[in-house]
């Protein structure tokens, strides 16, 4: 069974007959027996729809717009796009791929802390009204090059300068000149974007601040008789439904007092990860291996032992989808992918998981707990959706990466019955049934 066609017509496997994601590893896996083992990516459409629903469940009060940098896979602009998000862009290549998806122009954001001449003017050209600034010169550029846009202004947060060690955006106090040199340049201020971090420990208070400044810059900006209609909490969503609920419970009190509902302020955020990392798996063939034995004495009992650990070589590195680690992302552990009908292997040594290229810098899990494991052997790494993603999907130079798409019957008829049209999202797609 074939992957990933060119666009824009994709293959999407339906699973019926209680067929899993693991039989279509096991299919996918089984076809290259006689081939080279290459690496290969599974992406389940139903899990992407799933946070959507999840996502509305939760947080109905915040119009999400997909941050199309997250993951810019054209069979997820296609699934999101049927959903209804919007999308924000940071650059000519994603707003014409989101235009070519049919988004409406007034559903699109161009965002990005210093913005191309080439991509203002797109933007123009394009009708996509709704634009980033941080900065006066920044200002003076966007009103020259796209003098319709309506700005919103990136506000700093202590939560976000305290991650990056810069301040990205203007601070509060910058606020009220920023606001007046756009009055002078005749430039349409709508509203107020910022962002607070995942890694963000104390929700409440980094989101308390951030509100509170953003009332601020709201009231300055009606003072100087700019409709401010617009508020952009940003991303900082991790997929957990947990920490979603955490957010949720920050926001809605300070949302209640600082933007209610009557006060016509549309209140947009920004969930890349949350909608489409656990969407993607992949998967990884163990090619080489070697078995380290380290000695070390017990002084208290005068014993000399052994431990063994084992260095696994898998045939993609950082230098392909893991280059997220070369940033100082840490990639969780894998899963053993089980082959049908084998028997569990329950020992399980300390182990190191390595890239091709024998460089030192291709490591791609330090230390794990795994099963001995034989060369042509295959590792799972699940939640690889978001962000390194453009490294094995058809955007790539490099497409030897296939991405196969999957949709469960249970998942499509559930998605029905929330209402959301799967028919239409499907439409660039050629559908498979897999059955068991």
């Amino acid at each position: 069974m074939k992957g990933l066609a060119d666009k824009p017509n994709y293959m999407i496997e339906i699973l019926e007959g209680g067929v899993t994601l693991e039989d279509v590893f096991d299919g996918h896996i089984g076809n290259q027996a006689l081939a080279e083992k290459s690496a290969f990516v599974v992406g389940d459409l139903g899990a992407l729809m799933q946070q959507h629903v999840c996502w509305q469940s939760i947080v109905p009060q915040l119009q999400p717009y997909y941050p199309v940098k997250v993951n810019s896979s054209p069979a997820v602009i296609e699934v999101v796009a049927s959903l209804g998000l919007g999308f924000v862009c940071t650059n000519k290549t994603e707003m014409s791929l989101v235009l070519e998806h049919g988004v409406p122009p007034e559903n699109i954001i161009l965002s990005g802390v210093c913005k191309q001449l080439a991509h203002i003017k797109f933007a123009a050209k394009n009708n996509i009204q709704h634009l980033v600034c941080e900065n006066e010169a920044e200002l003076s550029k966007i009103s020259r090059l796209h003098p319709s846009a309506k700005l919103l202004l990136q506000l700093t947060t202590e939560a976000h300068a305290a991650e990056t060690s810069m301040a990205f955006g203007s601070s509060l106090k910058s606020c009220r000149h920023l606001l007046e040199a756009a009055k002078e340049l005749g430039a349409q201020v709508m509203g107020v974007t910022f962002h607070i971090p995942s890694s963000c420990q104390d929700l409440q208070q980094a989101y308390t601040h951030a509100l509170s400044d953003a009332r601020c810059v709201f009231d300055m900006g009606v003072d100087l008789g700019f409709n401010m209609s617009i508020l952009d909490i940003g991303g900082g969503f991790t997929g957990s439904e947990f920490q979603l609920k955490q957010v949720e419970s920050a926001i809605r009190p300070l949302l209640d007092a600082y933007f209610p509902p009557l006060s016509g302020v549309q209140v947009l955020a920004q969930p890349g990860t949350f909608y489409v990392a656990s969407a993607f798996t992949l998967a990884v063939s163990v090619i080489g291996r070697k078995v380290v034995t380290r000695h070390w004495d017990s002084l208290a009992q005068g014993e000399n032992n052994e431990d063994t650990e084992f260095l696994y070589y898998m045939n993609e590195g950082v230098y392909g989808p893991f280059s997220c680690k070369l940033l100082g992302n840490s990639i969780p552990a894998p899963s053993v992918h089980k082959v049908s009908r084998s028997p569990p292997r329950r020992v399980v040594y300390p182990s190191s998981l390595w890239g091709p290229s024998l460089d030192q810098l291709d490591q791609v899990v330090e230390r794990c707990l795994l099963p001995e494991l034989s060369v042509g052997d295959w590792l799972l790494f699940s939640n690889v959706g978001a962000y390194g993603l453009d490294d094995f999907t058809c955007l790539s130079s490099s497409s030897q990466l296939p991405v196969y798409y999957t949709v469960s019957t249970s998942d499509w008829y559930e998605m029905q019955e929330a209402g959301v049209a799967l028919d239409s999202a499907m439409k660039n797609f050629s559908v498979v049934h897999y059955s068991a």
